[in-house]
């Protein structure tokens, strides 16, 4: 509850304040389940939405979405409002302006991002790759990038894939070989994102984080809820969007330094999926995010079941702690214990390791940051009730939240650009037209050729045809006049003489004749 221009969370023997200005530090809310770490995160959503202070986080159980309705008397409300006097501070149920938004868009406004904007790190977590497979998917999008492609939705990425499969000799000089089994393994694992909705999450229109910033009626700070009800199956996903998120958050706001109150909190339910499976080099993103997000005015709230789920480098950044109760049931847990209960500046009166173990639902051991940035130390809090409705919304209620909202016309509708797979589909086409003209012209070269030679070849019969009547007509001739002459010559030796002289001259004759001809 906002007060006093500071944040009421609870009390000890006295009330227990969360300072706005120091609210950008960073905190952590952890705690079994049903310990009432819901109850802490409307509590606080409400009172940064009170100090017109934007706020985005997941419905994980689907009553987040609560926030949107007020709440109303019960026996048990009027019990801790009488507990707190809160009738004395004013009091009074209400509920908030949210906005909904669904990855798959069916409750909630669809909320989508690009490939491109994605990009390879996130999406290589995404997509479960291993460090060679992630090593070739960074370098698909340098050669995206070198070449003017843009990658929107998951076709375009395989497209571009397959374009460097094809092609992978001309790439090899610039980028290193490129194994066309390894380019298989990323092509199914992105046909297996879009089985499970990745297809409908990667698009345009792609979200602009200025939306989030945004104040509902009255100056209040628009809450944005996640329905993660279902995206809580796919955890790759679930987390690695949030990632996404704080990344454009990171390189989208300008620098602000130190502010009376945040710009924008961002609460990470189910924390531990973030940093499950996590590489290296991801791990050190992340914590770099966190680490320079103060001086963006943005708060970060990580919550989770077990302080254990935090790495050290991101536990060290958060200065706000509201620490539910935990179960000790075996070593294990007992050393989860012992390791939240020193995360903690001790209290003298009273253990921190005790108090956790027997923390009811609804109290916490808590330490925020005082003026000077100095952790308080430990004090066992009950938590003050929201003022919205504990319990889920109706599915009436829901559809009216998302066909009133002013972003809803803006991202209802997706369209399908002018990108990566469109152009290389025209180049493939230009390239398949070439191909075949150029078989039309080799067909066209193919047959002017045989014709040319079928010319060739009649002209040749045609002139053997010639050489062979003059040879009959010369030989005849020839003949004839040979063997007269023959006669002539051989009539002075008789009848004899002249048959033998006739034959005798129509040989020579033709003989004549062959000779010229084949000269």
């Amino acid at each position: 509850m906002f007060i006093d221009h500071k944040i009421w969370v609870g009390n000890a023997d006295t009330p227990v304040y969360l300072l706005p200005k120091m609210a950008n530090r960073h905190g952590l809310i952890a705690g079994a389940t049903g310990t009432g770490k819901t109850v802490t995160l409307k509590v606080l959503a409400e009172s940064f939405s009170d100090m017109g202070v934007p706020v985005f986080m997941a419905d994980v159980k689907g009553d987040v979405a609560g926030l949107s309705e007020p709440g109303s008397k019960s026996e048990d409300m009027d019990k801790r409002i009488a507990c707190f006097k809160l009738d004395e501070a004013g009091f009074s149920f209400s509920g908030y302006p949210v906005t909904l938004w669904d990855l798959f868009g069916k409750t909630g406004i669809p909320l989508r991002t690009t490939i491109s904007e994605m990009g390879a790190l996130l999406l290589a977590r995404v997509l479960e790759l291993n460090e060679l497979q992630s090593d070739v998917l960074s370098v698909a999008f340098k050669i995206a990038d070198d070449h003017n492609l843009l990658l929107v939705d998951t076709k375009d990425l395989k497209a571009l894939l397959s374009y460097i499969n094809d092609n992978s000799k001309s790439f090899e000089a610039d980028y290193g070989k490129i194994s066309s089994a390894t380019i298989g393994v990323i092509t199914r694992a992105i046909v297996a994102l879009e089985t499970q909705g990745g297809d409908q999450f990667f698009g345009e229109t792609a979200l602009s984080i200025a939306d989030f910033l945004t104040l509902g009626e009255g100056g209040k700070g628009m809450i944005h809820i996640l329905d993660s009800e279902s995206l809580i199956n796919n955890g790759k996903l679930y987390s690695t969007f949030l990632l996404w998120l704080l990344s454009e958050l990171f390189e989208t706001l300008p620098e602000v330094g130190d502010m009376d109150k945040p710009k924008m909190v961002f609460f990470f339910d189910e924390a531990h999926l973030l940093f499950k499976g996590t590489s290296k080099a991801l791990l050190e993103k992340i914590e770099q995010v966190v680490k320079l997000f103060r001086s963006k005015g943005v708060g970060i709230y990580f919550c989770t079941q077990n302080p254990r789920d935090i790495p050290d480098g991101v536990l060290a950044q958060l200065g706000n702690k509201i620490q539910h109760g935990l179960r000790a049931y075996t070593p294990a847990d007992q050393k989860s214990v012992k390791a939240a209960a020193e995360s903690f500046r001790e209290n003298p009166a009273f253990n921190s390791y005790d108090t956790i173990l027997n923390l009811g639902t609804g109290e916490a051991l808590v330490s925020f940051l005082d003026e000077k940035g100095i952790p308080e130390m430990a004090q066992k809090v009950s938590i003050l009730p929201p003022r919205c409705s504990f319990g889920a919304i109706s599915e009436e209620k829901r559809t009216q939240l998302i066909n009133s909202s002013l972003l809803y016309s803006k991202y209802a509708k997706s369209y399908d650009p002018d990108s990566a797979y469109e152009f290389l589909s025209r180049m493939g086409l230009e390239e398949q037209a070439k191909k075949e003209q150029e078989k039309a012209n080799q067909a066209a070269e193919k047959e002017a050729m045989k014709k040319e030679k079928e010319a060739l070849k009649e002209k040749e019969k045609e002139d053997r045809a010639k050489k062979r009547a003059v040879q009959s007509v010369g030989s005849t001739l020839l003949g004839t006049l040979g063997r007269e002459a023959g006669k002539a010559a051989g009539g002075k030796f008789g009848k004899f003489g002249q048959r033998l002289g006739g034959n005798l001259g129509a040989q020579l004759g033709r003989s004549i004749l062959g000779t010229l001809f084949k000269k």
